[in-house]
Protein backbone atom coordinates (compact mmCIF):
# COMPACT_ATOMS: atom_id res chain seq x y z
CA UNK A 1 0.00 0.00 0.00
CA UNK A 2 1.61 3.46 -1.02
CA UNK A 3 0.03 6.85 0.71
CA UNK A 4 0.94 10.06 -1.23
CA UNK A 5 0.56 13.45 0.17
CA UNK A 6 0.47 16.16 -2.78
CA UNK A 7 0.32 19.89 -1.11
CA UNK A 8 -0.82 22.94 -3.15
CA UNK A 9 -0.26 26.47 -1.94
CA UNK A 10 -1.53 29.12 -3.36
CA UNK A 11 -1.98 32.72 -1.63
CA UNK A 12 -4.82 32.74 0.74
CA UNK A 13 -4.59 28.56 1.28
CA UNK A 14 -3.31 25.15 1.16
CA UNK A 15 -4.89 22.01 -0.04
CA UNK A 16 -3.41 18.61 1.05
CA UNK A 17 -4.69 15.50 -0.94
CA UNK A 18 -3.97 12.28 0.44
CA UNK A 19 -3.96 9.12 -2.23
CA UNK A 20 -4.04 5.88 -1.33
CA UNK A 21 -2.38 3.68 -4.25
CA UNK A 22 -3.48 5.84 -6.34
CA UNK A 23 -6.96 7.20 -5.52
CA UNK A 24 -7.93 10.03 -3.15
CA UNK A 25 -9.08 9.27 0.12
CA UNK A 26 -8.93 12.77 1.85
CA UNK A 27 -8.93 16.19 0.84
CA UNK A 28 -8.02 18.72 3.73
CA UNK A 29 -7.82 23.00 3.06
CA UNK A 30 -5.88 24.85 5.01
CA UNK A 31 -7.32 28.92 4.64
CA UNK A 32 -5.95 31.84 6.48
CA UNK A 33 -9.04 33.27 7.54
CA UNK A 34 -9.79 30.61 9.46
CA UNK A 35 -9.64 31.45 13.23
CA UNK A 36 -11.03 29.07 14.83
CA UNK A 37 -9.86 25.29 14.22
CA UNK A 38 -9.86 22.04 16.08
CA UNK A 39 -7.45 22.55 18.99
CA UNK A 40 -7.29 26.00 19.04
CA UNK A 41 -6.92 27.29 23.08
CA UNK A 42 -8.87 30.70 23.92
CA UNK A 43 -8.84 33.20 26.76
CA UNK A 44 -12.90 33.49 26.65
CA UNK A 45 -15.91 35.57 28.77
CA UNK A 46 -18.72 33.15 30.07
CA UNK A 47 -21.79 35.30 28.15
CA UNK A 48 -24.27 33.28 30.39
CA UNK A 49 -25.38 30.01 31.74
CA UNK A 50 -28.38 28.49 30.51
CA UNK A 51 -29.64 26.04 33.31
CA UNK A 52 -32.51 24.59 30.98
CA UNK A 53 -29.47 22.80 28.66
CA UNK A 54 -27.07 23.00 31.88
CA UNK A 55 -24.82 24.73 29.44
CA UNK A 56 -22.91 27.99 29.31
CA UNK A 57 -22.72 30.54 25.78
CA UNK A 58 -19.32 31.81 26.10
CA UNK A 59 -17.84 34.58 24.03
CA UNK A 60 -14.68 33.18 21.97
CA UNK A 61 -14.94 36.37 19.36
CA UNK A 62 -17.03 34.48 16.88
CA UNK A 63 -19.99 36.15 15.22
CA UNK A 64 -21.87 33.16 17.26
CA UNK A 65 -20.92 32.72 20.64
CA UNK A 66 -19.38 29.67 21.29
CA UNK A 67 -21.44 26.19 23.42
CA UNK A 68 -20.03 24.68 26.74
CA UNK A 69 -21.96 21.92 28.22
CA UNK A 70 -21.76 20.88 31.48
CA UNK A 71 -19.78 17.41 30.74
CA UNK A 72 -17.15 19.64 28.70
CA UNK A 73 -16.32 21.44 32.07
CA UNK A 74 -13.80 19.10 32.79
CA UNK A 75 -13.68 17.36 36.41
CA UNK A 76 -10.60 19.93 37.30
CA UNK A 77 -12.62 23.11 36.29
CA UNK A 78 -12.31 25.03 40.10
CA UNK A 79 -8.28 24.04 39.46
CA UNK A 80 -8.08 25.90 36.14
CA UNK A 81 -10.23 28.87 36.72
CA UNK A 82 -7.91 29.86 39.92
CA UNK A 83 -5.06 28.90 37.87
CA UNK A 84 -6.24 31.32 34.92
CA UNK A 85 -7.24 33.80 37.73
CA UNK A 86 -4.07 34.07 39.42
CA UNK A 87 -1.75 33.81 36.14
CA UNK A 88 -3.84 36.64 34.64
CA UNK A 89 -3.51 38.86 37.80
CA UNK A 90 0.60 38.45 37.42
CA UNK A 91 0.26 36.50 40.91
CA UNK A 92 1.65 33.21 39.86
CA UNK A 93 4.55 32.90 37.61
CA UNK A 94 5.34 29.71 37.95
CA UNK A 95 3.60 27.45 35.26
CA UNK A 96 4.71 23.82 36.25
CA UNK A 97 1.86 22.98 38.83
CA UNK A 98 3.99 20.94 40.93
CA UNK A 99 2.79 23.68 43.48
CA UNK A 100 -0.14 24.33 43.10
CA UNK A 101 -2.88 22.97 45.35
CA UNK A 102 -5.99 21.23 42.91
CA UNK A 103 -9.21 22.43 44.23
CA UNK A 104 -11.92 19.92 44.86
CA UNK A 105 -13.28 18.18 41.53
CA UNK A 106 -16.81 19.53 40.62
CA UNK A 107 -19.62 16.75 40.89
CA UNK A 108 -20.12 14.53 37.62
CA UNK A 109 -23.77 15.40 37.77
CA UNK A 110 -24.00 18.82 38.70
CA UNK A 111 -25.49 22.30 36.97
CA UNK A 112 -23.73 25.11 35.42
CA UNK A 113 -25.25 27.73 37.53
CA UNK A 114 -23.31 26.14 40.59
CA UNK A 115 -19.71 26.10 38.58
CA UNK A 116 -19.42 28.94 36.60
CA UNK A 117 -21.14 32.50 36.64
CA UNK A 118 -21.77 35.36 34.23
CA UNK A 119 -18.40 37.51 32.91
CA UNK A 120 -16.03 35.13 34.11
CA UNK A 121 -12.57 34.50 32.63
CA UNK A 122 -12.44 30.56 31.52
CA UNK A 123 -9.64 29.04 29.62
CA UNK A 124 -11.19 26.71 26.84
CA UNK A 125 -10.13 24.97 23.14
CA UNK A 126 -12.29 24.28 20.40
CA UNK A 127 -13.43 21.04 20.00
CA UNK A 128 -15.80 21.03 16.58
CA UNK A 129 -15.37 24.02 14.44
CA UNK A 130 -18.46 26.81 13.40
CA UNK A 131 -20.49 24.97 11.32
CA UNK A 132 -23.40 26.17 9.52
CA UNK A 133 -25.29 28.26 12.09
CA UNK A 134 -23.96 27.06 14.72
CA UNK A 135 -21.01 28.74 16.67
CA UNK A 136 -18.16 26.25 17.67
CA UNK A 137 -18.37 23.85 20.57
CA UNK A 138 -15.78 24.18 23.32
CA UNK A 139 -14.52 22.63 26.26
CA UNK A 140 -12.70 23.66 29.12
CA UNK A 141 -10.48 19.97 29.70
CA UNK A 142 -7.37 21.37 27.67
CA UNK A 143 -5.13 18.94 26.38
CA UNK A 144 -2.00 19.26 24.05
CA UNK A 145 -1.43 17.23 21.25
CA UNK A 146 2.06 16.23 19.68
CA UNK A 147 3.34 13.11 17.81
CA UNK A 148 3.40 10.70 20.33
CA UNK A 149 2.03 12.10 23.41
CA UNK A 150 -0.94 13.98 24.45
CA UNK A 151 -0.27 16.76 27.64
CA UNK A 152 -3.15 16.87 30.12
CA UNK A 153 -2.77 19.82 32.10
CA UNK A 154 -4.30 19.32 36.10
CA UNK A 155 -4.49 15.49 35.32
CA UNK A 156 -2.11 12.58 36.81
CA UNK A 157 -4.03 10.01 34.90
CA UNK A 158 -1.49 7.94 32.12
CA UNK A 159 -3.99 6.58 29.39
CA UNK A 160 -2.66 4.30 26.25
CA UNK A 161 -4.23 4.46 23.11
CA UNK A 162 -6.70 1.20 22.65
CA UNK A 163 -5.38 0.49 19.34
CA UNK A 164 -1.83 -0.69 20.91
CA UNK A 165 -3.05 -4.14 21.36
CA UNK A 166 -0.32 -6.08 23.45
CA UNK A 167 -0.54 -6.15 27.32
CA UNK A 168 3.37 -6.20 27.50
CA UNK A 169 4.01 -2.65 25.30
CA UNK A 170 0.46 -0.70 26.82
CA UNK A 171 2.44 -1.96 30.46
CA UNK A 172 6.06 -0.72 29.17
CA UNK A 173 4.78 2.86 27.74
CA UNK A 174 2.67 3.26 30.93
CA UNK A 175 6.05 2.62 33.24
CA UNK A 176 7.65 4.82 31.20
CA UNK A 177 5.98 8.07 30.38
CA UNK A 178 5.16 7.90 34.37
CA UNK A 179 8.66 8.07 35.11
CA UNK A 180 8.95 11.29 32.71
CA UNK A 181 5.52 12.94 33.41
CA UNK A 182 5.99 16.26 35.45
CA UNK A 183 3.47 16.87 38.75
CA UNK A 184 0.47 18.08 37.82
CA UNK A 185 0.21 16.65 34.39
CA UNK A 186 -1.47 13.72 33.03
CA UNK A 187 -0.61 11.88 29.38
CA UNK A 188 -2.48 9.91 26.88
CA UNK A 189 -0.02 7.67 24.91
CA UNK A 190 -0.65 8.10 20.89
CA UNK A 191 -0.96 4.83 18.82
CA UNK A 192 2.06 5.57 16.72
CA UNK A 193 4.52 5.58 20.18
CA UNK A 194 4.09 1.87 20.18
CA UNK A 195 8.12 0.45 20.25
CA UNK A 196 9.56 3.61 20.56
CA UNK A 197 11.83 4.92 23.20
CA UNK A 198 11.99 6.70 26.35
CA UNK A 199 14.51 9.33 24.56
CA UNK A 200 11.59 9.74 21.89
CA UNK A 201 8.80 10.12 24.19
CA UNK A 202 10.53 12.78 26.29
CA UNK A 203 11.32 14.85 23.66
CA UNK A 204 7.46 15.20 22.51
CA UNK A 205 6.62 15.72 25.80
CA UNK A 206 9.42 18.22 26.53
CA UNK A 207 8.16 19.88 23.43
CA UNK A 208 4.54 19.80 24.46
CA UNK A 209 5.35 21.71 28.38
CA UNK A 210 7.45 24.61 26.16
CA UNK A 211 4.01 24.80 24.13
CA UNK A 212 2.26 25.30 28.04
CA UNK A 213 4.69 27.47 29.25
CA UNK A 214 4.24 29.40 26.04
CA UNK A 215 0.59 30.04 26.14
CA UNK A 216 0.87 31.01 30.36
CA UNK A 217 2.84 33.33 29.63
CA UNK A 218 0.57 34.94 26.75
CA UNK A 219 -2.24 34.93 29.59
CA UNK A 220 -1.25 37.52 31.70
CA UNK A 221 -1.45 40.49 29.12
CA UNK A 222 -4.93 38.79 26.43
CA UNK A 223 -7.32 40.65 26.09
CA UNK A 224 -10.54 38.52 26.61
CA UNK A 225 -11.35 36.60 24.18
CA UNK A 226 -8.18 35.74 22.24
CA UNK A 227 -6.57 32.78 21.10
CA UNK A 228 -3.41 32.09 23.29
CA UNK A 229 -2.60 29.02 21.58
CA UNK A 230 -2.94 28.26 18.01
CA UNK A 231 -3.08 24.68 16.39
CA UNK A 232 0.69 23.88 14.66
CA UNK A 233 0.16 25.02 10.86
CA UNK A 234 -1.92 22.56 8.73
CA UNK A 235 0.57 20.71 7.12
CA UNK A 236 2.51 19.52 10.30
CA UNK A 237 -0.49 18.70 12.16
CA UNK A 238 -2.06 16.71 9.42
CA UNK A 239 1.71 14.56 9.66
CA UNK A 240 1.71 14.31 13.24
CA UNK A 241 -1.49 12.41 12.94
CA UNK A 242 -1.53 10.37 9.89
CA UNK A 243 2.29 10.22 8.93
CA UNK A 244 3.50 6.27 9.24
CA UNK A 245 5.75 4.30 7.41
CA UNK A 246 3.47 3.23 4.67
CA UNK A 247 4.12 6.60 3.29
CA UNK A 248 6.21 6.53 0.01
CA UNK A 249 6.18 10.27 -0.97
CA UNK A 250 5.17 13.98 0.20
CA UNK A 251 5.11 16.40 -3.19
CA UNK A 252 4.77 20.09 -1.93
CA UNK A 253 4.89 23.13 -5.30
CA UNK A 254 5.99 25.94 -2.34
CA UNK A 255 9.80 26.40 -1.29
CA UNK A 256 9.05 27.38 1.79
CA UNK A 257 6.40 24.96 2.77
CA UNK A 258 8.27 22.64 1.40
CA UNK A 259 11.43 23.21 3.36
CA UNK A 260 9.08 23.41 6.55
CA UNK A 261 7.81 19.93 6.08
CA UNK A 262 11.13 18.35 5.27
CA UNK A 263 12.24 20.08 9.04
CA UNK A 264 9.17 18.43 10.60
CA UNK A 265 9.60 15.09 9.08
CA UNK A 266 13.49 15.22 9.58
CA UNK A 267 11.94 15.92 13.22
CA UNK A 268 9.37 12.79 13.43
CA UNK A 269 11.10 10.52 10.92
CA UNK A 270 14.33 11.22 9.81
CA UNK A 271 14.51 7.98 7.59
CA UNK A 272 11.58 9.48 5.54
CA UNK A 273 12.80 13.05 5.22
CA UNK A 274 14.03 11.75 1.31
CA UNK A 275 10.51 11.64 0.26
CA UNK A 276 9.84 15.10 0.70
CA UNK A 277 9.84 16.80 -2.70
CA UNK A 278 9.73 19.92 -4.41
CA UNK A 279 7.27 19.84 -7.79
CA UNK A 280 8.65 22.51 -9.53
CA UNK A 281 7.69 21.86 -13.09
CA UNK A 282 4.96 24.41 -14.55
CA UNK A 283 1.74 21.75 -15.34
CA UNK A 284 -0.18 22.50 -11.74
CA UNK A 285 0.21 19.86 -9.24
CA UNK A 286 -3.03 18.65 -9.14
CA UNK A 287 -3.42 18.40 -12.33
CA UNK A 288 -0.07 15.85 -12.58
CA UNK A 289 -1.27 14.05 -10.00
CA UNK A 290 -4.70 13.59 -11.05
CA UNK A 291 -6.20 14.77 -8.48
CA UNK A 292 -8.09 17.86 -10.50
CA UNK A 293 -9.77 14.98 -12.24
CA UNK A 294 -11.16 12.50 -9.13
CA UNK A 295 -12.25 15.77 -7.59
CA UNK A 296 -14.81 16.46 -10.22
CA UNK A 297 -15.89 12.30 -10.32
CA UNK A 298 -16.27 12.22 -6.05
CA UNK A 299 -18.29 15.03 -5.31
CA UNK A 300 -21.17 14.81 -7.39
CA UNK A 301 -24.80 13.60 -6.05
CA UNK A 302 -23.98 10.47 -8.24
CA UNK A 303 -20.49 8.18 -7.63
CA UNK A 304 -19.85 5.84 -10.29
CA UNK A 305 -18.35 2.66 -9.51
CA UNK A 306 -16.71 -0.42 -10.27
CA UNK A 307 -18.97 -2.89 -12.60
CA UNK A 308 -21.33 -0.12 -13.56
CA UNK A 309 -22.66 0.00 -10.06
CA UNK A 310 -23.16 3.68 -8.51
CA UNK A 311 -24.03 5.57 -5.02
CA UNK A 312 -26.48 8.53 -4.60
CA UNK A 313 -25.54 10.76 -2.22
CA UNK A 314 -28.14 12.96 -0.58
CA UNK A 315 -27.56 15.56 2.13
CA UNK A 316 -30.42 16.97 4.53
CA UNK A 317 -30.25 19.25 7.67
CA UNK A 318 -30.55 15.93 9.95
CA UNK A 319 -28.85 13.05 8.47
CA UNK A 320 -27.31 11.80 5.15
CA UNK A 321 -28.83 9.17 2.64
CA UNK A 322 -27.06 7.24 0.75
CA UNK A 323 -28.78 4.76 -1.78
CA UNK A 324 -26.80 2.06 -3.63
CA UNK A 325 -27.58 0.45 -7.21
CA UNK A 326 -25.88 -2.26 -9.10
CA UNK A 327 -26.82 -0.34 -12.41
CA UNK A 328 -26.77 -1.76 -15.78
CA UNK A 329 -23.43 -4.20 -15.32
CA UNK A 330 -23.55 -7.51 -16.61
CA UNK A 331 -24.60 -10.25 -14.58
CA UNK A 332 -21.69 -13.21 -14.48
CA UNK A 333 -22.75 -14.34 -11.11
CA UNK A 334 -24.74 -17.49 -10.21
CA UNK A 335 -27.55 -15.89 -8.86
CA UNK A 336 -29.52 -12.34 -7.75
CA UNK A 337 -27.78 -12.78 -4.04
CA UNK A 338 -24.51 -13.09 -5.48
CA UNK A 339 -24.91 -10.07 -7.23
CA UNK A 340 -26.25 -7.96 -4.37
CA UNK A 341 -23.38 -9.01 -2.46
CA UNK A 342 -20.69 -8.75 -4.78
CA UNK A 343 -22.24 -4.90 -5.35
CA UNK A 344 -22.67 -4.21 -2.01
CA UNK A 345 -18.97 -5.05 -0.91
CA UNK A 346 -17.77 -2.59 -3.68
CA UNK A 347 -19.97 0.11 -2.55
CA UNK A 348 -18.78 -0.24 1.51
CA UNK A 349 -15.55 0.39 0.12
CA UNK A 350 -16.10 3.54 -1.75
CA UNK A 351 -18.92 4.65 0.91
CA UNK A 352 -15.95 4.77 3.87
CA UNK A 353 -13.56 6.59 0.87
CA UNK A 354 -16.41 8.81 0.38
CA UNK A 355 -17.05 9.59 4.52
CA UNK A 356 -13.61 10.47 4.28
CA UNK A 357 -13.05 12.23 1.39
CA UNK A 358 -16.19 14.50 1.89
CA UNK A 359 -15.61 14.97 5.83
CA UNK A 360 -18.95 13.92 5.97
CA UNK A 361 -20.33 13.85 10.02
CA UNK A 362 -23.32 13.42 11.98
CA UNK A 363 -25.73 10.29 11.42
CA UNK A 364 -25.82 8.44 8.12
CA UNK A 365 -28.29 6.21 6.76
CA UNK A 366 -26.92 3.81 3.90
CA UNK A 367 -29.42 1.61 2.07
CA UNK A 368 -27.54 -1.44 0.74
CA UNK A 369 -29.06 -3.43 -1.76
CA UNK A 370 -31.83 -6.18 -0.16
CA UNK A 371 -29.85 -9.69 0.91
CA UNK A 372 -31.89 -12.25 1.93
CA UNK A 373 -29.24 -14.54 3.66
CA UNK A 374 -27.72 -13.19 7.11
CA UNK A 375 -24.00 -14.38 6.67
CA UNK A 376 -23.93 -12.32 3.74
CA UNK A 377 -25.12 -9.31 5.49
CA UNK A 378 -23.05 -10.22 8.52
CA UNK A 379 -19.97 -10.38 5.75
CA UNK A 380 -21.00 -6.48 4.75
CA UNK A 381 -21.21 -5.50 8.30
CA UNK A 382 -17.57 -6.86 8.87
CA UNK A 383 -16.35 -5.50 5.61
CA UNK A 384 -17.52 -2.02 6.15
CA UNK A 385 -16.15 -2.06 9.22
CA UNK A 386 -12.86 -3.17 8.36
CA UNK A 387 -12.80 -0.09 5.41
CA UNK A 388 -13.72 2.22 8.09
CA UNK A 389 -10.88 1.32 10.35
CA UNK A 390 -7.92 4.20 9.18
CA UNK A 391 -10.50 6.21 9.90
CA UNK A 392 -9.49 9.09 12.30
CA UNK A 393 -12.61 10.39 13.19
CA UNK A 394 -14.69 8.55 15.74
CA UNK A 395 -17.85 6.56 14.07
CA UNK A 396 -20.38 3.98 15.25
CA UNK A 397 -21.79 1.10 12.66
CA UNK A 398 -24.82 -0.58 13.94
CA UNK A 399 -25.70 -3.81 12.08
CA UNK A 400 -27.79 -4.13 8.55
CA UNK A 401 -31.64 -3.82 9.99
CA UNK A 402 -34.11 -6.12 8.42
CA UNK A 403 -35.02 -3.25 5.63
CA UNK A 404 -31.43 -3.68 5.06
CA UNK A 405 -30.18 -0.09 6.13
CA UNK A 406 -27.08 0.49 7.89
CA UNK A 407 -27.25 3.59 10.30
CA UNK A 408 -24.01 4.87 11.21
CA UNK A 409 -22.83 7.95 12.80
CA UNK A 410 -19.71 9.48 12.62
CA UNK A 411 -17.82 12.53 14.21
CA UNK A 412 -18.26 15.87 12.87
CA UNK A 413 -15.62 18.51 14.13
CA UNK A 414 -15.55 21.26 11.09
CA UNK A 415 -17.57 22.16 8.18
CA UNK A 416 -18.21 18.94 5.46
CA UNK A 417 -15.95 19.55 2.25
CA UNK A 418 -18.97 20.55 -0.33
CA UNK A 419 -17.13 21.15 -3.88
CA UNK A 420 -19.64 21.91 -6.82
CA UNK A 421 -18.75 19.90 -9.57
CA UNK A 422 -22.06 20.29 -11.43
CA UNK A 423 -22.06 23.74 -13.94
CA UNK A 424 -24.20 25.26 -16.15
CA UNK A 425 -24.62 23.96 -20.01
CA UNK A 426 -22.19 25.42 -22.28
CA UNK A 427 -24.94 26.81 -24.59
CA UNK A 428 -27.65 26.81 -22.19
CA UNK A 429 -29.24 23.77 -24.59
CA UNK A 430 -28.90 20.49 -24.36
CA UNK A 431 -27.27 18.92 -27.41
CA UNK A 432 -26.17 22.12 -28.35
CA UNK A 433 -22.75 21.03 -27.48
CA UNK A 434 -20.89 21.32 -31.43
CA UNK A 435 -22.53 24.84 -31.85
CA UNK A 436 -20.67 25.91 -28.24
CA UNK A 437 -17.27 24.23 -28.78
CA UNK A 438 -17.23 25.88 -32.26
CA UNK A 439 -18.20 29.43 -31.23
CA UNK A 440 -15.52 28.93 -28.36
CA UNK A 441 -12.59 28.18 -31.04
CA UNK A 442 -13.40 30.95 -33.39
CA UNK A 443 -13.29 33.29 -30.27
CA UNK A 444 -9.49 31.13 -29.14
CA UNK A 445 -8.83 31.69 -32.60
CA UNK A 446 -9.52 35.23 -33.01
CA UNK A 447 -7.32 35.88 -29.08
CA UNK A 448 -4.45 34.28 -30.39
CA UNK A 449 -4.30 36.14 -34.01
CA UNK A 450 -4.20 39.65 -31.51
CA UNK A 451 -1.36 37.85 -29.04
CA UNK A 452 0.69 36.82 -32.05
CA UNK A 453 1.09 40.19 -33.73
CA UNK A 454 2.31 41.44 -30.46
CA UNK A 455 5.16 38.73 -30.72
CA UNK A 456 4.90 36.65 -27.74
CA UNK A 457 8.04 34.05 -28.24
CA UNK A 458 6.17 31.63 -26.65
CA UNK A 459 2.13 30.98 -25.61
CA UNK A 460 0.69 28.24 -23.99
CA UNK A 461 -2.90 27.82 -23.94
CA UNK A 462 -4.93 26.14 -20.45
CA UNK A 463 -8.16 25.19 -21.47
CA UNK A 464 -10.95 22.08 -20.60
CA UNK A 465 -9.63 18.91 -21.95
CA UNK A 466 -12.55 18.40 -24.47
CA UNK A 467 -11.56 21.54 -25.87
CA UNK A 468 -7.46 20.90 -25.88
CA UNK A 469 -8.79 17.56 -27.93
CA UNK A 470 -10.71 19.19 -30.18
CA UNK A 471 -7.76 21.78 -30.94
CA UNK A 472 -4.82 19.28 -31.11
CA UNK A 473 -6.61 16.07 -32.10
CA UNK A 474 -6.71 15.14 -36.13
CA UNK A 475 -4.45 15.48 -39.41
CA UNK A 476 -4.43 18.75 -40.04
CA UNK A 477 -5.20 19.41 -36.50
CA UNK A 478 -6.30 22.88 -35.62
CA UNK A 479 -3.30 24.18 -33.41
CA UNK A 480 -1.20 22.17 -36.92
CA UNK A 481 -2.68 24.80 -38.90
CA UNK A 482 -2.49 27.84 -36.42
CA UNK A 483 1.70 26.69 -36.72
CA UNK A 484 1.37 26.39 -40.42
CA UNK A 485 0.04 29.77 -40.78
CA UNK A 486 1.79 32.10 -37.94
CA UNK A 487 5.11 29.88 -37.83
CA UNK A 488 4.61 29.73 -34.16
CA UNK A 489 3.76 26.76 -31.57
CA UNK A 490 1.27 27.07 -29.30
CA UNK A 491 1.46 24.75 -26.69
CA UNK A 492 -2.39 23.35 -25.80
CA UNK A 493 -2.55 22.24 -21.56
CA UNK A 494 -5.63 20.60 -20.97
CA UNK A 495 -6.99 21.51 -17.57
CA UNK A 496 -9.47 19.00 -15.41
CA UNK A 497 -10.13 22.22 -13.00
CA UNK A 498 -11.28 24.31 -15.52
CA UNK A 499 -15.31 24.89 -16.97
CA UNK A 500 -16.09 24.18 -20.20
CA UNK A 501 -16.00 27.10 -21.37
CA UNK A 502 -12.89 28.63 -19.35
CA UNK A 503 -9.56 28.93 -20.94
CA UNK A 504 -6.10 31.83 -20.65
CA UNK A 505 -3.12 32.19 -21.99
CA UNK A 506 0.25 32.39 -20.47
CA UNK A 507 3.36 33.50 -21.83
CA UNK A 508 7.00 32.03 -21.63
CA UNK A 509 7.48 33.02 -18.00
CA UNK A 510 4.25 31.41 -16.97
CA UNK A 511 2.43 34.36 -16.42
CA UNK A 512 -0.55 34.60 -17.58
CA UNK A 513 -1.60 37.11 -20.60
CA UNK A 514 -4.67 39.39 -19.65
Amino acid sequence: MNKELIIRSSSNNVDFALLKDGKLIELQKDEDDNKFSVGDVFIAKIRKPVQGLNAAFVNVGHEKDAFLHYHDLGPKLPSLLKFVKRVSTGKLKDYSLKDFPFEKEIDKGGKINDVLKSNQSVLVQIVKEPISTKGPRISSEISIAGRYLVLVPFSERISISQKIETREEKDRLKRLVKSITPKGFGVIVRTVAEGKKVAELDKDLQNLYSRWTAMCKQLHKAHHPSKVLGEMNKASSILRDIFNDTFTSITVDDETLFYQIKDYVQEIAPKKESIVKLYESNVPIFEKFGIERQIKTSFGKTVSMAKGAYLVIEHTEALHVIDVNSGNRSNKAKSQEDTALEVNLIAATELARQLRLRDMGGIVVVDFIDMSHAENRKKLFNHLRDEMKDDRAKHKILPPSKFGLIQMTRQRVRPEMNIKTREEHPNGVQGKEVEATIVLVEKINHELEQLLKKDYKKITLNTHPFIAAFLTKGFPSIRSKWFFEHKKWVKIQPRDAYTYLEYHFYDKDGSQIK
